[in-house]
C-alpha cells in the first residue's frame, strides 16, 4: 500500500505551505504550542474540505481514514527530520516518501496539536500500539511534555485520556489488508528510521527535561503507567470540566484494576454484559444522544477492556502509589466542586463509567488474596475515600427495557463481537426479548449463521415452540419464524443436524407442532412434507440412487423431521412400505439421521425424570414407559390403520430388517449401530402378538394367521441380524423374556402338529412350522451359550421351561435340546425303545396314550424327521436283523403303515429328511419294496438295477397313497391336509427327477463342439453328444478330441448310455403320479399336475437328445398308453394340457 499524490493531497499540501507562511518569521519546524491557533487554521480547513463535513460531528469511515493518513504522514515527516533519513534510500523503500516530501518540515508541536484539533487521540494511540513497548514509552513522554507546556487546557487533558484509554483497550482486531494496513506500514517505517539513528531516544529524552520524580527508575525499561499517572497528577490544576474529571478518575481506576488487581481475563456472563450495555444505551437515550451500533460496539470494547489485564507491565509504579494519586485527585477535584452529580440531573456516560470503575476496584480490594498480595499504605483510608466518591455519584437508577436489551444483543451478534455465540444463545432463550417481535426476528433473519451452534438452535427451537403454542399467535410472523429457524437448521452439517434432532425429540416428538398450533401453519407444513417425499420418491429413490440424490434426500427429510419428527417418520414408514423398491433408499436416509433414533439410555433417563415426563402427552408417556421409539410407534400406527397386502408386508419386513442392520458407523470409533434395535422390534412387534389367543394392541381384533406369521418373520429377521460380539455383553435377546418366548414358540409349533384335526385346533398353517423350527433352533443356540456361561443363574428358568414343555408334544423338546444340553435325558415314547437300541444313560421312555403297542416305528420316523443329527442316531441304532427275512418283511410292512401315518404331519424339511431315510433303508436292504409290473404288458429287456432305488421309492409312495386314500383313512385329512400331502408327494417326485437327471445329464451342446462326429453319416449328432459317462473326465476329453473317436467306439458307448432305462423309469413315475392324482379327493392337485408336466418335458428332452432310445412304434405306444392313463383325470383343463404335451412325444429316430 503506497500513498500517492492526488487532488486531495494537493489541497492538503497547499494548506501546509500556507501554514508555513503564517508561521513567519518562524517555521512549522520551530513553532511553539501557543502558535498553533494562529497557523493551524488552513490545515484544518483543508481537511474539512476534503472530508466534506464538520470535524465536530461523528466522523464517517472516510473521515477516519483520511485522519489516519494525515497523522501517519505528518508523524513520519517529523521522524525523518529527527533521524536524518537518507533520501537516496527513502525514495525507493518508503511508501510515504512522495507525500512526506511534499510537506514542509514540522516539529512535534504540529503533530500533537493536529491530533488534538482533529480529536484523533484514538488514531494516535492506534499507531502507538503497533510500536515496540519502549518506543511507546518514548512517544508518551513526548506527548506528556507537550501537554504540560503552556497553555494546558481541558482539550490537552482530554487528549491524554483518549490516548491513555485507547492504550488500555489494546489493539482492535484488524485485517492484514485495507485501511488497517497503514498502522503496520507505519510501524515498519518507524522501525527503519529508529534503526538508522540510534540517537532518537537520547534526543527525545534531552528535550523533555523531566523532573527526577517523574523519571522511571530505569531508562532501559520505561514505565508507561508511571508516565501517565504522574502526568495526570501534574495537570490536575488545569482541569475545569466535570466530565473530564470523571473520565480521568475512571481511566486511572481502570488502569489500577487492570494492572494490579487482576492477573487474567475476568469472564462476565452475557446477561451481565447485556445489562451493562443496555444501561449505556439507556443513558444515551435519556441524554437525547444518537444511539447507533457504533455506540454499543465502543461500549462493549470498553467493558471487555476493563476486565482484561494490561499488557504494559509496570516497573517502578507501585499499587499503593497509584491508589494514592487517584484518591488525592478525587479529593482535589471534589473540593473544587467538580465531582458534584445532582440527583435530579440526567446521568452521563462518564459518571456511569466512573461508578462502575469504583465498584470494581472496591470489590477487588475486598478479596483476601488481593489484600495479601498487594500491600497498600493507609488502604482503609483510601477505600473510604473511594466509598465516599461512590456515594457522591448517586443518580437515578437506569431502567433497561427488554426492547433495549434486544437491540444491544442484536448489535453484538450482528457485529460478531467477542463472545457473540453466547449472546446468540442468550438472545434466543430470553422470552421477554422474543416478545419484541420486530427486532428479535430481524436479528434472526439477518444473522442466521450466528445461530448455527447446536445448543443455540436447540434453545431457539424451544422458544419457537412457546411462541407457536399461543392463542394469539400471528400466523404470518410464525410462518416466517418457522422458515428462518428451519433455514438455520438446514445450514448445519449432518453431524450437527443429528445432535439437534436428538434434542428436538427430547422437547417434543411433534416438534413445532406439539402444542395448539394454528391450523394454517399445520396445513403449510403438511404441504412441505408431502412435497419433500414426493421429490424423494419421484427423484430416484430406488436402489441405484446416486450419492448426490441421497444427500439431497437426507437434507429434505432432516428439515421436515426438525419441524415435526413424528410426521416425518410416519412419512418415511409410509413411503417405504407403500412404494415398491423405496424401502432400501428410505433406510439409507434414516441411517444418515441417527438423531431420530431414540437410544435405550435416553429412554431410561427420561423414564427416571418426572419433570421431563410431564412435558409429554399421555400417549407419549405411554410410549416412553414401554420403551417404544418414535419409529416403532409410526410403524405400529400403519399396522393398525392399514390392511397390508402380501407385497406390502414384504416391503414392511424388508424395511424393518434393513433398519436393524448395523450399518451406521460412529465417527472416530469402529462401532456399527443399527437404527432400530432388534430387541426393540421383538418387544414391540413380536411378543405382544405371539399369544395363541387374546387381544393384541397391534391387531386390536386379534392377530390373524397372516399377522402371526408376520410377527414370526420379524422375529426371524431380528435373530438373523449380525450384531457385533461385545466382550462380557449379554446377547440382546435376554431383554426379550427369552424363556417365555421359547415356550410360546413351542406352543405354536405344537399347534402345527394338530393342524389337520377336526375341528381345527389352530388356524396356523403347516408352512409356518418351518419358520417356527428355525426360530426355536436359533433362539435355543443363542440361549445355550448364555446358559453355558452362567449355569447357576439360569437353573430355575431351565426347570421352568422343561416342566412347561411336558404339556406339549414330545417331539418339540428336541428342537430346543441345545438349551438344556445334558441337564436332562432325551425323553421319547417307550414304544420307540422297542425298535431302537438306545443307551439308557441318555434316553428314557415315556408312557404316552397315543403311542401304544406297535407304534414304535411311528415314533422312530418322527424322530428321524426332527433333525439331521437325530436322523443319524435313529438309523445307527435301528433294530432290524437283515439275516432274518421275516424280520425284514415285518419291518417293511410296519414302516409302510408308519410312513402313511407320519406323512401328513411332515413339513417340507421334515419330509426331505424322511426321503433320505427311506433311500438309506432301501439301498442298505433293510426296507423291502417289491416292484410290480402293473403298468406294462411285457418285461422290458433293460438293466434297471441302477434305477432300482427310484423305482422302489416311487412304488413305496404309491402304496402309501393307496393306503391314505383308502376307505379306512380317507377321512383323516381336511381339504387343506390333502393339498399339503399333494405338495409333499410333488416334492418327492422332484427329488427323484433330480436323481434321474444326475444319472443321465443332457449336454446337447456337446455335439456342436464335435465337427468330425457330425460328419458321420448314420448317427444323429445329438445322440453322439453324450457318448460318455457323466462322471468320467477321460471320456470328456475324448469327446473334445474327435480324432480319437471312431464308429465302433461310439457304438460301444451308446450301449452303456441308460437313455431307454431312464425313459422307462419316467414312464413308471408318470403313471404313479397320475394314479395318485386320480385317487386323491377332488383329483385337482395342482402340484401333481405340474409334476406330470415336468416328467413329460424331461421325457421329451431325452427323446430329442437320444433319438435311438425310442423307435417310432415305441413312442406311438407310449403316447397311447399315457393318454389312456390321463383320461382318468376329472379336471378337463389339466387333462387337455397333459394330452397336448403327450402328443409332442414323437420319436425322431430313422
Amino acid at each position: 500500500m503506497t500513498l500517492v499524490m492526488n487532488k486531495d493531497w494537493a489541497i492538503l499540501q497547499g494548506a501546509f505551505l500556507q501554514a508555513e507562511k503564517l508561521s513567519l518569521p518562524s517555521s512549522l519546524s520551530t513553532i511553539q504550542k501557543a502558535d498553533w491557533s494562529r497557523v493551524g487554521h488552513p490545515v484544518l480547513s483543508a481537511i474539512v474540505e476534503i472530508c466534506g463535513q464538520d470535524l465536530g460531528a461523528g466522523p464517517s469511515a472516510t473521515t477516519i481514514k483520511w485522519i489516519k493518513n494525515v497523522v501517519c504522514v505528518v508523524w513520519l515527516k517529523l521522524l525523518s527530520r529527527e533521524t536524518g533519513e537518507d533520501l537516496d534510500v527513502a525514495w525507493k523503500e518508503n511508501h510515504f516518501f512522495g507525500l512526506q516530501n511534499s510537506l514542509p518540515e514540522v516539529n512535534i508541536v504540529v503533530l500533537l496539536e493536529l491530533v488534538k484539533s482533529l480529536a484523533a487521540g484514538r488514531t494516535f494511540a492506534s499507531f502507538l500500539l503497533h510500536l515496540p513497548k519502549h518506543q511507546v514509552a518514548t512517544e508518551l513522554q513526548r506527548l506528556v511534555q507537550h501537554i504540560r507546556s503552556c497553555p494546558t487546557t481541558d482539550d490537552d487533558v482530554t487528549l491524554l485520556l483518549q490516548v491513555w484509554w485507547e492504550l488500555w483497550r489494546g489493539r482492535e482486531k484488524e485485517n492484514v489488508t485495507g485501511e488497517n494496513n497503514i498502522q503496520m506500514l507505519f510501524a515498519k517505517q518507524y522501525a527503519c528510521l529508529s534503526s538508522s539513528s540510534s540517537s532518537l531516544s537520547t534526543q527525545a529524552a534531552k528535550r523533555l527535561k523531566l523532573s527526577p520524580l517523574e523519571l522511571p527508575s530505569s531508562s532501559s525499561n520505561p514505565d508507561v503507567l508511571h508516565i501517565l499517572f504522574h502526568a495526570l497528577e501534574y495537570i490536575k490544576d488545569h482541569v475545569s470540566k466535570t466530565d473530564v474529571c470523571l473520565q480521568a478518575l475512571s481511566v486511572s481506576l481502570d488502569a489500577l484494576y487492570k494492572t494490579f488487581l487482576i492477573d487474567q481475563v475476568v469472564v462476565l456472563p452475557p446477561e451481565e454484559k447485556v445489562h451493562y450495555l443496555s444501561e449505556v444505551v439507556s443513558i444515551a437515550e435519556m441524554n437525547n444522544e444518537k444511539v447507533s451500533p457504533e455506540l454499543v460496539v465502543e461500549a462493549y470494547r470498553d467493558l471487555c477492556a476493563c476486565h482484561t489485564p494490561f499488557h504494559f507491565q509496570p516497573s517502578c509504579l507501585k499499587p499503593g502509589e497509584a491508589l494514592k494519586i487517584i484518591t488525592e485527585l478525587a479529593q482535589f477535584w471534589q473540593s473544587n466542586g467538580l465531582l458534584k452529580v445532582c440527583d435530579n440531573t440526567l446521568p452521563s456516560y462518564s459518571a456511569f463509567k466512573l461508578k462502575q470503575s469504583v465498584k470494581r476496584v472496591l470489590t477487588a480490594l475486598q478479596k483476601a488474596d488481593v489484600s495479601e498480595t498487594i500491600k497498600i499504605h493507609d488502604e482503609e483510608t483510601r477505600k473510604n475515600i473511594l466509598r465516599g466518591l461512590l456515594e457522591s455519584m448517586a443518580f437515578p437508577s437506569v431502567e433497561c427495557t427488554p426492547e433495549v436489551n434486544t437491540k444491544v444483543a442484536a448489535v453484538i451478534i450482528a457485529q460478531r463481537l467477542d463472545d457473540y455465540q453466547n449472546f446468540a444463545a442468550l438472545f434466543v432463550c430470553e422470552k421477554s426479548w422474543a416478545a419484541c417481535d420486530e427486532y428479535w426476528m430481524d436479528c434472526l433473519e439477518k444473522n442466521q449463521s450466528a445461530f448455527q451452534e447446536c445448543h443455540t438452535l436447540i434453545r431457539l427451537t424451544s422458544t419457537l415452540m412457546s411462541k407457536l403454542d399461543g392463542n394469539n399467535s400471528n400466523v404470518s410472523q410464525c410462518r416466517k419464524l418457522m422458515k428462518i429457524v428451519s433455514d438455520i437448521f438446514s445450514a448445519l452439517s449432518f453431524e450437527d443436524k443429528n445432535r439437534v434432532l436428538t434434542a428436538t425429540l427430547r422437547l417434543s416428538i411433534r416438534g413445532f407442532f406439539g402444542g395448539s398450533v394454528p391450523t394454517a401453519l399445520a396445513e403449510g407444513f403438511q404441504q412441505e412434507l408431502n412435497m419433500a417425499f414426493n421429490c424423494i420418491i419421484q427423484g430416484g429413490g430406488g436402489a441405484a440412487a446416486s450419492q448426490g440424490n441421497l444427500n439431497t434426500a437426507v437434507s429434505l427429510v432432516a428439515r421436515v423431521a426438525f419441524q415435526n419428527p413424528e410426521a416425518a417418520l410416519k412419512s418415511c414408514c409410509h413411503s417405504a412400505i407403500f412404494n415398491k423398491g423405496a424401502s432400501a433408499f428410505i433406510v439409507k436416509i434414516l441411517q444418515k439421521l441417527p438423531g431420530l433414533r431414540v437410544q435405550k439410555e435416553q429412554i431410561e433417563e427420561t423414564q427416571c425424570n418426572e419433570e421431563e415426563m410431564e412435558k409429554f402427552s399421555i400417549d407419549e408417556r405411554k410410549d416412553i414407559l414401554t420403551g417404544s421409539s418414535l419409529l416403532c410407534r409410526s410403524l405400529q400406527e400403519i399396522m393398525k390403520t392399514k390392511s397390508l397386502s402380501t407385497s406390502e408386508k414384504e416391503q414392511f419386513l424388508k424395511f424393518v430388517g434393513l433398519l436393524m442392520m448395523p450399518e451406521m458407523t460412529v465417527e472416530g470409533e469402529d462401532v456399527k449401530q443399527s437404527f432400530l434395535l432388534p430387541q426393540e422390534v421383538v418387544n414391540i412387534f413380536v411378543l405382544p402378538n405371539l399369544s395363541t389367543s387374546g387381544y393384541s394392541f397391534m391387531f386390536p381384533s386379534g392377530p390373524t394367521v397372516s399377522d402371526l406369521e408376520l410377527s414370526l418373520q420379524l422375529l426371524h429377521t431380528a435373530l438373523s441380524v449380525d450384531v457385533p460380539d461385545m466382550d462380557n455383553t449379554p446377547h440382546w435377546v435376554l431383554d426379550c423374556s427369552p424363556f417365555p418366548l421359547l415356550y410360546v414358540l413351542s406352543q405354536l409349533h405344537n399347534q402345527t402338529l394338530r393342524c389337520w384335526e377336526q375341528p381345527p385346533v389352530s388356524a396356523i398353517h403347516m408352512e409356518t412350522r418351518e419358520l417356527l423350527i428355525s426360530l426355536l433352533t436359533t433362539l435355543g443356540q443363542v440361549l445355550s451359550k448364555e446358559v453355558a456361561a452362567a449355569p447357576s443363574s439360569w437353573s430355575r428358568a431351565l426347570f421352568w421351561l422343561y416342566n412347561k414343555m411336558e404339556t406339549l408334544d414330545w417331539t418339540v423338546r428336541f428342537h430346543i435340546k441345545s438349551v438344556w444340553g445334558d441337564h436332562f435325558k432325551n425323553e421319547v415314547p417307550s414304544s420307540l425303545l422297542t425298535v431302537c437300541d438306545l443307551p439308557e444313560q441318555e434316553w428314557s421312555g415315556l408312557d404316552l396314550p397315543l403311542y401304544g403297542q406297535g407304534t414304535g416305528l411311528v415314533a422312530w420316523m418322527e424322530c428321524c424327521s426332527i433333525s439331521d443329527s437325530l436322523q443319524a442316531t435313529m438309523l445307527r441304532h435301528l433294530s432290524v436283523d437283515q439275516g432274518r427275512p421275516d424280520d425284514v418283511t415285518m419291518f417293511s410292512k410296519g414302516l409302510l403303515v408308519a410312513l402313511t401315518q407320519t406323512l401328513p404331519s411332515c413339513s417340507i424339511s421334515q419330509w426331505s429328511r424322511l426321503l433320505g431315510v427311506l433311500t438309506e433303508l432301501i439301498t442298505s436292504g433293510r426296507l423291502q419294496v417289491p416292484f410290480s409290473l402293473e403298468y406294462v404288458d411285457y418285461l422290458p429287456l433293460l438293466d434297471l438295477k441302477k434305477f432300482s432305488c427310484e423305482l422302489r421309492m416311487s412304488v413305496l409312495l404309491l402304496r402309501v397313497f393307496q393306503l391314505l386314500c383308502g376307505s379306512s383313512c380317507s377321512q383323516w385329512l381336511t381339504t387343506g391336509g390333502w393339498e399339503h400331502v399333494g405338495r409333499l408327494y410333488a416334492h418327492a417326485v422332484r427329488e427323484m427327477m433330480t436323481s434321474l437327471k444326475a444319472k443321465l445329464p443332457l449336454i446337447s451342446t456337446a455335439a456342436s463342439l464335435c465337427p468330425t462326429t457330425q460328419a458321420s453319416g448314420h448317427l444323429n449328432p445329438s445322440s453322439r453328444s453324450l457318448t460318455m459317462p457323466a462322471d468320467s473326465q477321460t471320456d470328456k476329453q475324448e469327446v473334445r478330441c474327435p480324432l480319437k473317436s471312431n464308429e465302433s467306439q461310439m457304438e460301444e458307448k451308446l450301449k452303456i448310455i441308460p437313455s431307454q432305462e431312464v425313459l422307462f423309469v419316467l414312464s413308471q413315475l408318470f403313471c404313479h403320479v397320475q394314479h395318485v392324482q386320480v385317487m386323491m379327493p377332488g383329483g385337482q392337485c395342482e402340484p401333481l399336475f405340474l409334476s406330470s408336466l415336468e416328467i413329460l418335458s424331461h421325457y421329451e428332452a431325452i427323446m430329442a437328445a437320444f433319438p435311438d432310445s425310442s423307435s417310432p412304434l415305441e413312442s406311438n405306444n407310449t403316447r397311447h398308453f399315457f393318454s389312456t392313463i390321463t383320461d382318468n383325470l376329472e379336471n378337463e383343463e389339466m387333462k387337455a394340457v397333459l394330452q397336448q404335451k403327450i402328443s409332442q412325444l414323437v420319436s425322431s429316430a430313422t
